[in-house]
């Protein structure tokens, strides 16, 4: 079977977008925050109906989390794992209009961050079908708890990652429409500082403060921070105290971290565990660390991202390489080794805020733009790669 130009999938894509806003329009129109499973189980239900008929969808529950979906199908050369998740942040209600088209935009609760995108994997699989197009072996994941740090899926989603060849991840682009081919990891950190209650007044010298140690350990944790390697230390959330004529003998911290290495995460790991007391007898516990390590490039991931890079401009688009700040399920698949690159969903902004949009004329392109990439990886991975990446 021949490869078709880029152009005909645009056309393809251009010739259906209005189909793809409609079930769009009903998808989005089913929330699903994260842990709602009455909800996730009516998107599952929706999802399955449409894979039905392009493969022979599976289904797994992760207790407490809703049913993780899979699509595996048959195909040449290399092997590609694509991977999307339908759960959102908004609690149900957040959003009056639940569908809004307007200068050009489609606004809807979860649209951008990532139900536009999930849904790109379901078009792309009806033109393969369409035009009876030869592609790589494919494995698509659907998980319903990303937006907590996908810890159900997160073994499936390393177990496939192993497997594949490539990874691409469905999470938006920006209005620019880059990739994103490097995330920080991420992790939050629960200190918690015990003290010695005493009255305020009468024995201040009896007690120990736990929210003045606890001032000591958020000090003591920002100078971890590196800003040259973009290593943060957020400690965002703090609790102590309960009467200000007591001398406090709890106090908690809650501490966001980021960075772009992994040898930055095991350095920042180890220093918070590390933390030791300041005033005499407090006492110090840490709970938590890293919930997705950091996403690295590498020489394979580049090649794949001239590839697409390449396609793109077939197709109007000026792609470039971008480092993201937050984390995703991308980080997941990177960490286990497998090349992989993320944003190949919709462009538009708003990811976790009440007007998160996409671009509608962008759609029918970005479509082509994965299925081509797509397209092109049927064939072995020596056959195009460098000795150099083949070599990693």
């Amino acid at each position: 079977m021949s490869h078709q130009l880029p152009m005909s999938s645009l056309d393809f894509f251009t010739d259906r977008l209005q189909d793809y806003l409609d079930e769009l329009r009903a998808f989005t129109a089913i929330e699903t925050p994260t842990g709602d499973l009455a909800n996730l189980e009516r998107a599952a239900v929706f999802l399955t109906e449409r894979l039905a008929p392009l493969g022979n969808p599976e289904r797994c529950d992760l207790e407490d989390h809703g049913p993780l979906l899979r699509l595996r199908r048959k195909g040449v050369a290399s092997k590609v794992l694509l991977l999307a998740h339908y759960d959102t942040v908004w609690p149900v209600g957040s959003w009056q209009n639940l569908w809004n088209v307007s200068n050009g935009r489609a606004h809807a609760p979860g649209i951008f961050d990532m139900k536009g995108g999930l849904l790109f994997i379901l078009w792309m699989l009806r033109y393969f079908d369409a035009n009876r197009l030869d592609h790589p072996e494919i494995e698509i994941l659907l998980n319903p708890d990303e937006e907590l740090g996908s810890p159900g899926s997160r073994s499936y989603i390393e177990e496939a990652a192993r497997r594949a060849n490539f990874v691409l991840v469905l999470e938006p682009c920006n209005l620019d429409g880059s990739l994103k081919v490097e995330r920080k990891g991420s992790g939050e950190y629960v200190v918690t500082i015990r003290g010695r209650s005493s009255h305020q007044g009468a024995e201040p010298e009896k007690g120990v403060n736990a929210v003045v140690e606890a001032s000591h350990q958020i000090l003591r944790m920002l100078e971890l921070e590196d800003a040259t390697a973009g290593t943060t230390v957020g400690p965002n959330v703090v609790t102590g105290g309960q009467t200000s004529n007591t001398v406090p003998d709890l106090a908690e911290i809650r501490v966001d971290v980021r960075a772009w290495k992994q040898s930055e995460a095991e350095r920042l790991d180890g220093a918070i565990r590390r933390l030791q007391p300041v005033i005499a007898g407090a006492e110090i516990n840490v709970l938590g660390g890293w919930n997705r390590p950091p996403m690295e490039t590498s020489p394979i991931a580049t090649e794949l991202f001239e590839r697409a890079r390449a396609l793109g401009t077939d197709l109007g688009f000026d792609l470039n390489p971008i480092r993201w700040g937050g984390s995703s399920d991308a980080n997941l698949a990177a960490a286990v080794g497998t090349a992989t690159i993320d944003g190949f969903g919709p462009s538009g902004e708003g990811a976790h805020r009440i007007d998160e949009s996409i671009v509608i004329e962008d759609v029918p392109r970005r479509l082509a733009l994965l299925s081509e990439l797509v397209l092109s990886l049927a064939v072995p991975p020596e056959d195009w790669l460098t000795e150099e990446a083949l070599a990693y």
